[in-house]
C-alpha cells in the first residue's frame, strides 16, 4: 500500500502521456458517471423530503402535484413536423406539455402554443444527462436506443412512449432501438407484428402498442392539397426535370457505397439534380460529405439542400433516387411520385431485422414502388429515370404500399391525442 506521499511522488515523476478513451469507454464511463449522480441525487431528494416532512409539522407533501404531464423530447429540429399536429391537438384540449429540444434552433422554440413550454436541454451527453433525471408522467421521444447508451430511463417519470419519424418501419433502428420503451403509436400492422416478435425473440415484457396513422404525413398531405388547390389551371406547370438525390446514412447507404460516382451519373443526364443527404450524414461521416461537396460544389445543374423542412424540394422533384430511408415513402405516398431505390446490398446486420432473419417491410416494399439501380445499370439511369416518370404502372403499387403502411389517413393527430390523453388519466388513477 502507498502513502500519499509517496503516490504523489510516482505521479509527479511519471512522464506526461496524451489520455485517449475509445467511444464504448466514454459511454460506459458516461454512464457510471450517471449512475453516481442518480445515487446521489436521490439521497438528497431522499433527505429533503424527510426535513420537509418535519417542517410541516408531520403532513405528507404530495411530490406529484407539479409533475409535468408530458415531457417530449426531440434529439434534432427536424423531428418538430413529426411533434408539431399532436401538440397542436393537445393544446386544444389544455394539455400541459414540456418540449425538450437538443437543438439551438428548433422551431418549437418559437412556439405560440398555450400550453406547450419548449426549452433546450443541449446536445448529446447534456440532453441524456437531464433526461436521465427528468420528472414527468410520460415521455414522448422519436429517439430510439432509450436505457441502451447514455439515456437512461428516469426513476421519476412512469411511461415512455415511441413514435416513429418514418413511415417505413421499426426494425431499422440499430439493436435494441425500442426494447425499453413502455408503448409504440405506429401505423402500420406489419409494426406491430415485428415489435411482438422482437419481444418474444428477447424475453421481453408486451409493450402498449396501438394504431394512430402518420401525423406528419397527413400535414404534408393537407399542405400538398392546399397548395395544388391555389395554383391556377392556367399556370404553367412546366419546369426543368429535376431529380432529387435522398439517401440514408451509414456502410450501407447510397453515398457511402457509391460516393462521386452516382452524383456524376446523375449530373451526366443534364438534368437538374438535387442532393438531400440524411442530416446523420454530417455529423457521422463528415470527412465524406465534405470530400463530395468539395469535389461536387453547387451549380445551376446542381444543389445541396439541407432545409429543416423537406416539403419543397419533395414538391419541386420529379423523382426520387434513395435506398432504404424512410423518406421514400413520403415522396412516394404523399406526393405520389416515382423512386428509383439504388441496390446497396443491405446489411442488416447493425439492425433490429438481423433478429427477425427476413427483410424489413420497406425492402419488400421498395420493388412494388419503382425500379431498382444496380451497379450493373448505372450506364442506364437517364433511360430510367424518363422511364419511370412517364410510365404510370408502378401508380397502382404505390397506393397498396399506402394502405399497408398509413392508416387512419388524416387522424394522426388526433388519434394521438386521444391515447395520450386517456393514458395520462390512467397513469393518474393507478397512483
Amino acid at each position: 500500500m502507498f502513502t500519499l506521499q509517496q503516490l504523489s511522488q510516482i505521479v509527479c515523476n511519471t512522464p506526461r502521456v496524451r489520455l485517449y478513451i475509445d467511444p464504448g469507454t466514454g459511454s460506459m464511463l458516461f454512464a457510471v458517471l450517471i449512475g453516481l449522480l442518480g445515487v446521489g441525487r436521490f439521497v438528497f431528494k431522499g433527505l429533503w423530503v424527510k426535513i420537509r416532512f418535519l417542517f410541516s409539522g408531520g403532513k405528507k407533501t404530495d411530490a406529484d402535484n407539479d409533475m409535468i404531464p408530458l415531457a417530449i423530447f426531440s434529439d434534432d429540429k427536424r423531428y418538430w413536423s413529426v411533434f408539431e399536429p399532436v401538440l397542436r391537438e393537445l393544446d386544444a384540449r389544455g394539455f400541459d406539455v414540456v418540449y425538450m429540444t437538443a437543438s439551438e434552433d428548433d422551431p418549437a422554440l418559437k412556439t405560440t402554443l398555450t400550453h406547450v413550454k419548449a426549452e433546450c436541454i443541449g446536445p448529446g451527453n447534456h440532453a441524456f444527462a437531464k433526461l436521465n433525471f427528468a420528472k414527468a408522467t410520460m415521455l414522448l421521444s422519436t429517439t430510439p436506443g432509450l436505457d441502451v447508451y447514455q439515456w437512461k430511463r428516469s426513476k421519476d417519470i412512469k411511461y415512455y412512449i415511441h413514435i416513429p419519424h418514418s413511415p417505413a418501419e421499426l426494425t431499422t433502428y440499430r439493436m435494441f432501438g425500442t426494447d425499453y420503451y413502455d408503448a409504440m403509436m405506429l401505423s402500420g400492422q406489419y409494426q406491430i407484428d415485428d415489435a411482438r416478435d422482437l419481444e418474444k425473440l428477447r424475453g421481453l415484457p408486451a409493450k402498449e402498442l396501438t394504431l394512430v396513422g402518420i401525423p406528419f404525413l397527413d400535414e404534408k398531405a393537407k399542405r400538398l392539397e392546399k397548395l395544388q388547390a391555389e395554383k391556377s389551371s392556367s399556370e404553367d406547370t412546366k419546369h426543368e426535370r429535376t431529380v432529387l438525390l435522398a439517401p440514408s446514412w451509414g456502410e450501407s447507404a447510397i453515398l457511402k457505397r457509391y460516393g462521386g460516382e452516382m452524383i456524376q451519373r446523375l449530373l451526366d443526364t443534364g438534368y437538374h439534380v438535387i442532393i438531400r443527404p440524411h442530416p446523420q450524414s454530417f455529423t457521422s461521416e463528415k470527412e465524406l460529405m465534405d470530400k463530395l461537396m468539395q469535389e461536387f460544389p453547387a451549380s445551376d445543374k446542381l444543389e445541396w439542400n439541407r432545409d429543416n423542412d423537406n416539403f419543397d424540394c419533395l414538391n419541386r422533384s420529379d423523382i426520387m433516387i434513395s435506398d432504404f430511408s424512410g423518406v421514400i415513402f413520403e415522396f412516394a405516398l404523399v406526393f405520389d411520385k416515382p423512386v428509383i431505390c439504388a441496390d446497396t446490398e443491405f446489411d442488416s446486420s447493425p439492425y433490429d431485422a438481423w433478429w427477425l432473419g427476413r427483410l424489413p417491410w420497406g425492402q419488400t416494399a421498395i420493388p412494388r414502388i419503382g425500379k431498382i439501380l444496380t451497379k450493373e445499370n448505372f450506364s442506364e439511369i437517364k433511360n430510367m429515370i424518363d422511364t419511370c416518370i412517364e410510365d404510370k404502372s408502378f401508380e397502382e403499387s404505390r397506393h397498396a404500399v399506402r394502405d399497408e403502411t398509413w392508416t387512419h389517413r388524416g387522424e394522426g393527430a388526433k388519434l394521438a391525442a386521444d391515447y395520450i390523453t386517456e393514458k395520462y388519466k390512467e397513469l393518474k388513477a393507478a397512483q
